[in-house]
């Protein structure tokens, strides 16, 4: 079992950045692929970011590559993202998941979830 929490969401203007921080519990996220999701008013859910269980790899979706930026620390059980010149269209609320098994793009793929932390982006 793995249990996950988001924090750092918040208002923003746009053109800030705001870090969101997934912390995990459970002995198998060391071993688990994680990834963001986010889901804005209306709209379905969607990927954002993915990163292998040793960080070594790492996916952006093509809507935030060059403004987001996922990362983990293994030793603190948490995995990060990292928004910056952030656009209205990035409000949604985020996301957490752990995935047992490899990289998938599929939030149906994934094991574990958190309740979400919502980001707001204000034009």
């Amino acid at each position: 079992q793995v249990y996950v929490v988001e924090s750092g969401g918040g208002l923003v203007q746009a053109g800030g950045s705001l870090r969101l921080s997934c912390t995990a519990s459970g002995r198998t996220f060391r071993s688990c692929y994680m990834g963001w999701f986010r889901r804005a008013p209306g709209k379905e859910r969607e990927f954002v970011a993915g990163i292998s269980w040793n960080g070594a790899t790492t996916y952006n979706a093509d809507s935030v590559k060059g403004r987001f930026t996922i990362s983990r620390d293994n030793a603190k059980n948490t995995v990060y993202l990292q928004m910056t010149s952030l656009k209205p269209e990035d409000t949604a609320v985020y996301y957490c998941a752990a995935r047992l098994g490899p990289p998938s793009l599929a939030g149906g793929a994934y094991d574990y979830w958190g309740q979400g932390t919502q980001v707001t982006v204000s034009s």
